[in-house]
């Protein structure tokens, strides 16, 4: 392919790329407004409901992209679907508890919980892999630690939503590390292999008379219905904008979410916002603030050591 060419098929997909993953960000951002949409049905069913559909619609995309070779080989490994199934607990938790959150008025809460979680990611990777903490990450750990303590201790209350939605998706994320697959492949494991439990809930609820997924409510199923979507296409849009995109711009997109639901919160739902969240998200903001500058100092400098590398290389050889 002629060098212009390629140029410009770059810059198409790089382009593509970032109106993926604000895509993919901003629907995470400004999911609550779909929960709420569902509120009058229990956390618990909402989320069966997620695991089910999020399956048929992860199969039906597996097919079109021709990626069952890639599944059959996942599967052949106990541990793979060993790590799958915990990082499937680990996320189910993570979606239980944030379906819940958003339904009984604790938004910001929320997005308190994933604006942490990159701080969280950082201080399981030095604790779980032994991975060097920075003096800047280690400043920004220390900096959420502190607003979490203030909150707590100023405000009366421990923001158990915010670190249990933090905690549970760090974990998440640390044993889909150790997993070894790939979003797509690796949510269709998660979500198949908790799909049993989740289909004989919902058969319970049905025998019970108390599933809201029934031919009188059709709006509702539908709803319902939808979860698989909502779950799943945001996926889609973030696994492109990865591939294509610089992990520091993935970072910086990252934080689209949790301040979409953070507005809401504020601003749609009303949610209180007093002086000491103030402070504690102020806290927050400035780590984040600090971990970002300090994770695109390091990418600028291991881009400088690759291309002073490069003439030594030559030389050598």
């Amino acid at each position: 392919m002629h060098p212009a060419t390629q140029s410009s098929a770059a810059e198409r997909d790089e382009r593509s790329a970032l109106i993926a993953g604000f895509a993919a960000f901003a629907t995470w951002g400004l999911i609550p407004v779909y929960w709420k949409l569902l509120k009058t049905v229990s956390a618990p069913e909402i989320l069966a409901h997620r695991c089910v559909w999020t399956t048929i619609f992860l199969m039906v995309l597996l097919t079109w992209q021709r990626r069952w070779p890639e599944m059959r080989e996942a599967v052949r490994s106990r541990r793979t679907i060993l790590y799958c199934l915990a990082s499937g607990l680990a996320l189910s938790t993570n979606w239980l508890f944030f379906i819940w959150a958003v339904n009984v008025g604790r938004v910001v809460e929320t997005s308190l919980g994933y604006f942490m979680t990159p701080l969280v990611n950082v201080l399981f990777g030095a604790i779980f892999l032994r991975e060097r903490l920075t003096r800047w990450q280690l400043v920004s750990v220390l900096l959420a630690l502190t607003g979490v303590l203030y909150l707590t201790l100023g405000y009366g209350k421990f923001p158990w939503v915010a670190v249990a939605l933090c905690v549970s998706f760090g974990i998440y994320g640390l044993l889909r590390k150790k997993s070894g697959t790939r979003p797509i492949p690796g949510l269709f494991l998660e979500t198949t292999l908790l799909s049993p439990i989740a289909i004989l809930y919902l058969l319970i609820l049905q025998r019970e008379g108390q599933a809201a997924f029934t031919p009188a409510h059709g709006s509702m199923a539908l709803l319902l219905i939808s979860t698989g979507i909502v779950t799943g296409l945001p996926l889609v849009w973030f696994g492109h904008a990865a591939r294509h995109l610089r992990m520091t711009t993935v970072g910086f997109l990252q934080y689209i979410a949790p301040s979409g639901s953070f507005l809401l919160g504020v601003f749609l739902y009303h949610e209180p916002f007093t002086h000491n969240h103030l402070i504690t998200f102020s806290l927050i903001w400035a780590a984040l603030v600090l971990f970002t500058i300090d994770a695109v100092h390091r990418w600028h400098s291991g881009r400088d050591r690759a291309a002073s590398a490069v003439p030594l290389a030559d030389s050598a050889a």
